[in-house]
């Protein structure tokens, strides 16, 4: 009689020794993890020897710096650290902070990897191509489609605030530049604020904001497998998706609107193109079109930027004055004395607002809409004080910090004058050693 090749023991031990296996391979997974821990924290261990930093947990990190009061540690951290520091996520991850104008200078003067995202000549060729986009004359006629926007979110203010309730005005700004970056460089015919279907794009890119921060904070994260299956993870592609979407639907639009040949007469006209015509009409070295993909790229950032960030820096803005009433009011004197009939605003207006000119830089200051860029070093690097970073540092670029610096600013939390005409981050950058501003504003 046969014995079954089921046999319960045989089966057992079959299973058993599989687990085993098992067990043995994750020992060794674990084993190689830790390894490459320990090899990784030791090399950023002597990365920043020549670099301070606030007191660190060995695996947690500067933990302190993820709760409410993050902009305050930062603050402290500039205060004893003049230059730069170690920020530490976790024990093998770290990024090198900088806030000193001369640090920045010298690796903003590197190539990067961006127009925010490329690297080396595409990023030179995309530039020089769209540089022409950004010119003085094709800005002065874009003045009354900003101001239309304005005013339609102003009239939908207007109805709101006469139901007696506050107001969440960030996803309002956020429409209303989204609305003006549309028309003004992808020359969207309809209007967003008035499209419902705009705010799942908004959401979206809400979404991928706070999920960015959410990941660089969890070590178990960093695995793009593991978090591709976490609900994070989940929710990122989602909106990725949704982003994606909205950026491939304008491009395609604009396509097919200069399949028409009145639109195409139209656009060749023009002594300035728009943003998305120059990349559609654009050729390379070589005489090729840009891919979708380049294109797909360059819309996904200057939609992103070109809204949000914008819309950031507004909702600052407004805080700043909302908190400062008096300086409020000085500039609502000085637009009413220039717009006292209701007239919209114009190109030629712009230079007529000192104060308020420099209260919005101000507001900027104590609040830049883009806190830090991050960048990670291709090749090695030495600061002028002779301290070094080796190449494959990722490098924050602390905006915030640098406004907030005290061998920059005497007094930080103390409102400076700007000249109106004062480019901001090049004046700084480019006087380092010799910033006497003229304290006024936010005492």
């Amino acid at each position: 009689m046969s014995v079954s090749a089921l046999n319960p023991t045989r089966l057992t031990g079959s299973i058993s020794g599989f687990l085993q296996v098992v067990s043995v391979l994750g020992l060794l997974l674990l084993l190689l993890k830790a390894v490459q821990f320990y090899l990784q924290r030791k090399w950023l261990l002597k990365a920043f020897q020549q670099f301070p930093s606030p007191p660190f947990h060995w695996f947690f990190g500067h933990k302190e710096f993820d709760g409410d009061q993050e902009l305050q540690l930062i603050k402290k951290a500039v205060e004893n650290f003049p230059s730069a520091f170690p920020r530490w996520v976790w024990g093998s991850q770290a990024y090198f902070t900088i806030y000193d104008p001369d640090y920045m200078k010298l690796i903003l003067g590197r190539s990067g990897y961006g127009l925010l995202l490329l690297n080396g000549q595409p990023w030179f060729q995309h530039r020089r191509m769209l540089t022409p986009a950004f010119h003085y004359d094709i800005l002065k006629p874009y003045v009354k489609t900003m101001a239309d926007s304005v005013q339609l979110m102003l009239d939908k203010w207007e109805q709101l605030a006469a139901q007696d309730s506050s107001i969440e005005i960030f996803q309002h700004i956020s429409l209303m530049t989204l609305d003006t970056i549309m028309k003004c460089a992808f020359s969207h015919k309809g209007s967003v604020q008035v499209d419902g279907n705009y705010k799942t794009y908004i959401q979206a890119i809400g979404d991928l904001n706070n999920l960015f921060h959410s990941r660089v904070r969890n070590i178990f994260h960093q695995n793009d497998t593991i978090y591709s299956l976490s609900s994070n993870g989940r929710l990122a592609d989602r909106a990725c998706q949704l982003a994606h979407d909205h950026t491939d639907g304008v491009i395609k639009m604009r396509k097919d609107q200069l399949q028409d040949e009145g639109e195409l007469e139209k656009v060749k006209k023009k002594r300035r193109l728009d943003f998305l015509d120059i990349l559609l009409f654009a050729r390379t070295e070589n005489g090729d079109s840009l891919s979708d993909k380049d294109i797909r790229a360059e819309v996904d950032t200057f939609m992103f930027e070109g809204h949000d960030t914008t819309a950031s820096g507004l909702s600052w803005i407004f805080y700043a004055l909302a908190t400062h009433p008096e300086h409020q009011q000085k500039c609502r004197e000085e637009v009413q004395s220039l717009l006292g009939d209701g007239s919209s605003i114009t190109w030629d207006h712009l230079d007529q607002m000192p104060y308020t000119t420099m209260c919005i830089k101000e507001a900027m200051r104590l609040y830049p809409p883009v806190p830090g860029v991050v960048r990670e070093l291709s090749t090695p690097v030495t600061f002028p004080d002779g301290r070094s970073l080796p190449k494959g540092i990722s490098v924050i670029l602390s905006i915030y910090a640098l406004h907030h610096n005290p061998k920059v600013w005497p007094n930080p939390e103390v409102c400076t004058r700007f000249s109106p005409t004062q480019p901001f981050i090049p004046a700084l950058l480019g006087r380092s050693k010799e910033l006497h501003w003229e304290t006024i504003c936010y005492e």
